[in-house]
């Protein structure tokens, strides 16, 4: 695993290049938080994208995005710290 990356709400991330991007989108609830999954396509018709969100219950400090494993060092309503 990297460098800690810290992102805060809103704030993207490229997991690795041919991967997805992520987003930090919050806490839901004191126990639960989410992380966008945003996909870019580039076809003839020119570039679009779609994502979704995936909720994780705050405790769990090891999760996996499009076969990328992340440590989720800490959580806060504001911020995520996390090592790809």
């Amino acid at each position: 695993m990297n460098n800690t990356i810290v992102l805060c709400v809103g704030d993207t991330y490229h997991l690795k290049p041919g991967r997805d991007r992520i987003i930090y989108a919050g806490m839901l609830s004191d126990e639960v938080y989410s992380i966008v999954q945003m996909k870019n396509k580039i076809t003839p018709l020119g570039i679009y994208g779609y994502g979704w969100n995936l909720y994780f219950k705050k405790d769990r400090s090891t999760i996996r995005i499009d076969e990328v494993n992340i440590l989720v060092e800490d959580v806060t309503p504001g911020e995520i710290r996390i090592r790809v």
